[in-house]
């Protein structure tokens, strides 16, 4: 979904609540809703510190990125996955990506972390040694 509109319903809708009760924890009338969600009218600040305290992620509405998880909200899981992806090495953690990218079906791959083929013919005949 693009747009500041969609996005605000999509966060509405995965609150569960219709635009009357959204409005309401807004401060505005239903029909205003609606026109915040079209995209006819932006909503004020206050209207959306409510919303937010309600568990709508108000970074993602207006910008259209998700509020990172805060780190101590990770499982003990989490957190080692964390943990030992970090110590890798850069070319490991850009084969991790890959791996990553593949297994959940995504064709691009993390950007930031490509393996340039030199590396990797390294590090695999480092590894037959």
């Amino acid at each position: 979904m693009n747009g500041f509109g969609p996005r605000l319903r999509e966060e509405r809708e995965r609150l569960g609540l219709t635009q009357r009760i959204f409005g309401d924890i807004g401060g505005v009338e239903p029909n205003a809703q609606g026109k915040y969600e079209s995209g006819e009218r932006t909503p004020r600040m206050d209207y959306l510190a409510a919303v937010a305290s309600r568990g709508v992620d108000a970074l993602y509405v207006l910008s259209g990125v998700h509020t990172p998880a805060p780190l101590d909200s990770l499982t003990s899981d989490e957190n080692r996955l964390l943990g030992a992806f970090r110590r890798l090495p850069s070319a490991d953690q850009a084969a991790v990506w890959h791996l990553l990218n593949r297994l959940a079906g995504e064709e691009n791959g993390h950007e930031g972390l490509r393996m340039r083929r030199p590396d990797r013919q390294a590090y695999f005949h480092d590894a037959l040694r």
